[in-house]
């Protein structure tokens, strides 16, 4: 099946992926929570390097979880990757299109994406 859409769309500066999953080197969705999060990373990283940005240039992210149990092993391995770097987040749980996926991102960046890492009172 084709998927109608573009891996990622341009607006000046501000860059926004499509939603991207855990897929291997060989077209497959494989491992567990973090490993599917690791590799959703890096497809991101890749995207945004084509227009000279790195994770740390993103300021927002959107995130689908499949099972809210695997929340926990999600945002460890999400927050090895992105380091000191806190970017705005939305995490749902939502049933997802591909099959064995269990993550899907999403991100918004541009150069020099500055991410408050202040507290909320709302949560």
């Amino acid at each position: 099946m084709t998927v109608h859409l573009s891996p990622y769309a341009r607006n000046n500066e501000v860059v926004f992926t499509s939603g991207q999953g855990g897929f291997n080197e060989q077209g497959l969705i494989q491992g567990d929570i973090a490993e599917q999060t690791v590799r959703t990373l890096r497809c991101i990283e890749k995207l945004l390097a084509e227009s000279d940005l790195t994770l740390a240039d993103v300021g927002k992210t959107t995130v689908w979880l499949a099972r809210a149990e695997d929340f926990a092993a999600f945002n460890s391995a999400y927050a090895d990757v992105f380091g000191n770097h806190k970017p705005a987040r939305t995490t749902v749980v939502s049933g997802l299109v591909v099959a064995g996926g269990l993550v899907e991102i999403e991100a918004i960046a541009w150069k020099h994406a500055v991410a408050d890492a202040g507290t909320s009172k709302h949560g």
